[in-house]
């Protein structure tokens, strides 16, 4: 089952292994820790120039990224500590253990991570796990039989041209709804059909190639495979919305009663594709009520030998990894190396260790906050959120371009805003997941049904408002309109975003901006439709409305003006929600430390760095990455977060405060003229 989430995330990053393990070990003594290393920056570059190269340019050249990664900055470093160095000291103890009581969760972790190293097993069974629904494909003679294996397909997370999924209800947000959205592309976004540039092009051209030779090594009978998949796929990719487009609640908000929703595909037996996923409603949301009608059309004209060809490729390319060695490195090479620019696999071990994080994260998660995330620190964070919550207010009352009848509107959801810290405060139970230490491909089966079993149970009933969407060990935190609440787990609380030893201002910079960063999702340009009970709802005046429009048009054209590499702009339109998050974050985290140290005295620098630029160095230093270009370019076209750099340097030109900060001239790059500043909250 395509599960449609509608939060809305921010990737946070950490510092280089070496500084992280010896700031963690003074936190452990509660020694006071610099908090930012001076070895990152660059004295060579000006920071009102490029604030990234003067702060980040020295731990870039000392940084550059390992094979096994298309990124690498502090978010992939400490989400390495946590995945393959904590999680595995966890798992490594879970499997010593000589008595693990079957269905317990130590039995199901360990027997599953012991399944994933099994490789003896998985080479001998070689494509054997995939036979039974092998079967069923070739088995289908029309569009009726496709729509049914589809759905079980489906079921055991294979992708199909029409997913459905079940979350709150956009206008009921306390009771949960099937939705239909599009899917079925192999490369993600349909702008990778379309764009002519060299780059894309070779892409498309790697992708029939891959295609042909996962069917090679599946000794399929189908020949030159890839170029058929390639253009079905660029016809089905022209029939959808771009990502852009998607952006929109309302647009995308289309609810009827389930009969109207299978009359909009009469060749295609909606029904039966429901029926086979176990799925009973009376009502669905529809995405987009014209892609199923054309989606239909299209199913119809294409060959039924084109789509059981199809559905073979969506069910191999799911399980690639389940599978042996040489469909798992044909994998790799493709999404990694060719998507991505990733040169080399990660070990086994550390690949067998996130896969059982990706099927049994909350087990894990239950044992890591417990080892890993002191409970007093769920009071500090708290503190937090409370202090960016009364400064986000000040700055309400402030806006010149709001009346006051929205600004009491904005005072109220602002108020009803809830967070979670950590890790849930209840656990699920897992115990009715199968797993087996010698059957890899059954267990990932198993997981995938107990989760689509979890979903459709909870059509039509209330939201569990106290569910987590993400794992405590997770590096990231969201914001979800729906319920209108923050949500930081674990993870994340760690330095550089979270140092309970460092100075006020690098924590400011780091954990409060990003504090500040979810709470402006909700007022963002997709949040700021919902109201305070997370329900899609106007509760602006036409006039404000039309300001804040303004002002974010001038921002999406502001940010689409930027390359992130050549003939690569990045999409202002598809980043505006994480651009404003960023620029509010920061806004609201440098008033929350300013009014923080009022009445006190003033701090001393710190390695000749007052507060006010160490609190954009701590903004700086959670950003730094190094990306290869691969990965760059598939960011700019998918991804609604700007690239790292643009992160940090993007928000500046707009902060008087981080020309205040470093003594800006007028002349300087990152400056603009007040006329040209953007202040939206």
């Amino acid at each position: 089952m395509k599960l449609i989430h509608l939060c809305y995330a921010t990737f946070a990053v950490s510092l280089a292994m070496s500084a992280c393990k010896k700031e963690s070990d003074q936190e452990a003594t509660g020694e006071k820790v610099p908090g930012f290393n001076i070895s990152s920056l660059d004295s060579t570059a000006k920071a009102c120039d490029d604030f990234d190269t003067y702060a980040n340019g020295g731990w870039k050249k000392a940084n550059p990224i390992p094979g096994t990664e298309s990124r690498w900055g502090a978010f992939n470093v400490l989400d390495k500590e946590n995945k393959e160095v904590r999680l595995r000291g966890i798992i490594d103890e879970i499997v010593k253990l000589e008595d693990r009581k079957n269905g317990s969760e130590e039995q199901q972790i360990a027997d599953y991570y012991q399944s994933y190293l099994d490789t003896a097993t998985i080479e001998k069974r070689a494509i054997t796990p995939l036979k039974p629904y092998l079967d069923k494909i070739n088995g289908v003679q029309s569009l009726k039989d496709l729509a049914s294996v589809s759905g079980e397909l489906q079921k055991v997370g294979v992708s199909s041209v029409i997913g459905l999924g079940v979350d709150a209800d956009l206008k009921d947000s306390k009771t949960n709804v099937l939705y239909q959205g599009q899917d079925g592309l192999s490369l993600g976004e349909r702008s990778y059909y379309d764009r002519m540039d060299s780059s894309t092009v070779k892409v498309r051209d790697e992708f029939v190639k891959h295609v042909d030779k996962m069917f090679a090594l599946a000794a399929f009978p189908e020949q030159k495979p890839g170029q058929t998949i390639l253009d079905f796929e660029t016809k089905l990719a022209k029939l959808q919305l771009t990502n852009v487009e998607l952006r929109d609640p309302v647009k995308t908000y289309n609810k009827m009663a389930f009969k109207g929703f299978q009359s909009l595909t009469p060749d295609f037996d909606l029904e039966a594709f429901a029926d086979k996923q176990d799925i009973k409603t009376d009502s669905i949301v529809v995405q987009d009520k014209l892609y199923l009608q054309n989606v239909n059309k299209l199913l119809k004209a294409t060959p039924i030998e084109t789509l059981r060809l199809y559905a073979k490729w969506q069910l191999l390319t799911r399980f690639a990894g389940y599978l042996p060695k040489s469909f798992d490195q044909e994998n790799f090479r493709f999404f990694s190396t060719v998507m991505r620019g990733t040169k080399q696999q990660k070990a086994r071990v550390e690949r067998a260790i996130r896969s059982t994080d990706g099927l049994l994260g909350m087990p894990l998660g239950k044992l890591f906050s417990k080892k890993y995330f002191p409970e007093e620190d769920k009071k500090k964070v708290s503190d937090m959120i409370e202090n960016v919550r009364t400064v986000y207010g000040e700055r309400i009352d402030k806006l010149t371009w709001m009346s006051d009848s929205t600004k009491a509107k904005a005072h109220k959801k602002l108020k009803a805003f809830t967070y979670k810290i950590g890790y849930p405060d209840k656990w699920k139970d897992y115990s009715s997941i199968k797993i087996e230490k010698d059957k890899l491909f059954e267990n990932a089966i198993a997981a995938s049904l107990f989760a689509h079993k979890e979903e459709i149970e909870k059509i039509g009933k209330p939201v569990d408002k106290a569910e987590w969407l993400m794992t405590p060990q997770t590096v990231n935190a969201y914001y979800n309109p729906l319920n209108n609440e923050i949500v930081f787990p674990a993870g994340i609380l760690q330095p550089p975003f979270y140092n309970r030893n460092a100075d006020d201002a690098i924590n400011y910079g780091g954990i409060i901006a990003v504090i500040g960063h979810e709470f402006t999702h909700g007022f963002d340009d997709q949040g700021s439709q919902f109201d305070d009970e997370g329900n899609l709802k106007n509760w602006w005046t036409t006039a404000d409305r039309a300001n804040f429009d303004k002002l974010t048009k001038k921002y999406i054209d502001y940010f689409s003006g930027i390359e992130a590499l050549p003939g690569f702009k990045i999409n202002g339109a598809l980043t505006i929600g994480e651009n404003v998050a960023d620029l509010g974050g920061l806004t609201l985290a440098y008033y929350a430390l300013e009014k923080s140290l009022k009445g006190k005295a003033e701090p001393a620098p710190i390695d000749g760095f007052n507060w006010k630029q160490r609190f954009f160095l701590g903004w700086a230093q959670v950003w730094h990455m190094n990306t290869t270009n691969e990965a760059l370019r598939n960011q700019v076209q998918t991804d609604p977060h700007s690239p790292a750099k643009d992160r940090i340097n993007g928000p500046m030109p707009h902060l008087k405060e981080f020309q205040a900060a470093w003594n800006c001239s007028p002349g300087s790059k990152m400056i603009l003229p007040d006329s040209a500043r953007i202040v939206i909250w």
